[in-house]
């Protein structure tokens, strides 16, 4: 995790230095620690901290609507979809 802040903090400037000013004349240079705290504040907006994914709670497998479809009565289906199209109206 700090090799990846390491770099990619480098990697951040090395583009923020190469493209921005160039394109937006009002956008200064940044230096290194600026794009380390540029990368962390983005992670923490955009990404969070997870880490890899791992199956646990709120993580479902894919396929999972279409498998517990397939488990379904015929009446339970077509409550389900009665109960989806009043959330989503019709088209």
């Amino acid at each position: 995790m700090l090799l990846f802040l390491l770099l990619g903090g480098w990697v951040v400037m090395a583009l923020w230095n190469a493209i921005l000013p160039v394109v937006i004349p009002i956008i200064k240079v940044v230096s290194y620690w600026q794009a380390v705290g540029i990368l962390l504040l983005s992670r923490i907006l955009f990404g969070g901290f997870k880490g890899p994914h791992r199956s646990g709670e709120g993580h479902r497998p894919p396929f999972f609507w279409k498998e517990k479809l397939a488990q379904m009565t015929d009446e339970e289906k077509e409550k389900f979809k009665e109960a989806w199209k009043s959330r989503c109206g019709r088209r």
